[in-house]
This record gives structure tokens, sequence and C-alpha cells, in this order.
């Protein structure tokens, strides 16, 4: 789910490589373009009328603003979603797999170096190095979900 107005690079970046894997899996992918949080509420109910249904949220500042919603509506249905920022995990998600803060706070220094007089472009690239998974048990149980260990074993934090 994104918002395409917002997020209008979604399609290269993420939907072109995830669409055929998802269909290697026997996974049927739909994607939910929304703009408002009518189409939230639509697209999230829709999904969960599926079988097996799940959601997997994209790095989109519509669904950062609107992150509570969709952690709402996403456990008011049962449906299983996958967040890109940890703080969406900790606040009520079931899973975030993203890059670690570390590369936010990393910027800092870039900006401050531009604005003492260096080009961006003299400036190196910095790229993640670390991904961070975060599972919330407690989210878990509210959708009736069991967590496979392997799954817990591999997480980088497991809110209980």
């Amino acid at each position: 789910m994104f918002n395409p107005k917002t997020a209008p690079d979604q399609g290269a970046f993420f939907l072109d490589p995830f669409e055929p894997i998802a269909r290697s899996l026997a996974v049927e992918p739909i994607v939910a373009r929304v703009t408002d949080a009518n189409e939230i509420e639509s697209a999230v109910g829709a999904l969960a009328r599926k079988p097996d249904g799940s959601l997997i949220i994209m790095p989109d500042a519509f669904n950062t603003v609107h992150r509570q919603l969709i952690i709402l509506l996403a456990a008011r249905h049962s449906l299983p979603a996958i967040y890109p920022y940890r703080y969406q995990a900790v606040e009520g998600g079931l899973l975030s797999y993203g890059v670690d803060t570390d590369l936010m706070r990393r910027a800092a220094p870039y900006v401050d170096r531009i604005l003492k007089g260096e080009k961006p472009a003299d400036l190196p690239v910095q790229a993640p190095v670390k991904f961070e998974l975060v599972v919330n048990l407690r989210a878990a149980r509210v959708i009736g979900l069991t967590v496979p260990p392997a799954v817990i074993a591999r997480a980088d934090e497991v809110i209980e």
C-alpha cells in the first residue's frame, strides 16, 4: 500500500521486483494505491477479505502520517502487516523490517558539511549497512497469529 502522489517512484523501485517474486511464491500481489483515509479503510478491508491476505506498507510519507489508522485497521481486521520503520512496530504494528536508524543519524553531519559549503556531489554515498527486524508479539496476539520461533530468533527486537 502506498500513495502514488507522495511516492510516485514506488512502482519502479519496489513493485517491479516485488511482483514477479510474489508470483514465483504463488502469492497474488495486489497493489493498493491510496490517497486518503477512506481509501486506506477500503484497501485494508478488501485485503482482509482475501484468504490469507496480508499487507506490506511501503516507505511513504503518506503512510507514515496515517500509520495509526493503518495499524488500527490491520488489527481490527486481523490482517498481518509489515512496516518499513521500527517505530511502526513499537506503536502496535506486527512487524517492521527496515533500515537501522543509524543511517538517519549519519545524515546530520552531511547536512552540516553542506551548510558549511561542501558540494553534495562531492560527499561519499552513504548506503544502509544494517537492517533490523522488530516483532511485536502483543500485536500478533491481537490478530490471533503465532509467530514462528525462527522469526523470533532472527528478530533484533521482540516486543512482548
